[in-house]
């Protein structure tokens, strides 16, 4: 029986497909939805690998950025 990470890691790759999919027909919107599919594979790989593991953002946050 699968665990809750990999049902989740499942999904998250499917709508990275779907993702991937919409850019192929739609130049438009197709950066963005390059980088959304490469997010969630990177995402179910971490949910995968380290399911109780924690993500910093506020490294991440360009508002947080005191440059």
């Amino acid at each position: 029986m699968p665990t809750h990470a990999k049902v989740a890691a499942d999904l998250l790759r499917a709508a990275a497909t779907f993702f991937r999919n919409v850019a192929d027909t739609n130049d438009e919107l197709k950066e963005q939805m390059e980088t959304n599919a490469e997010t969630y594979e990177v995402i179910a790989g971490l949910v995968e690998s380290d399911p109780q593991g924690e993500l910093n953002l506020e490294d991440q946050d360009p508002a947080n950025d005191q440059t």
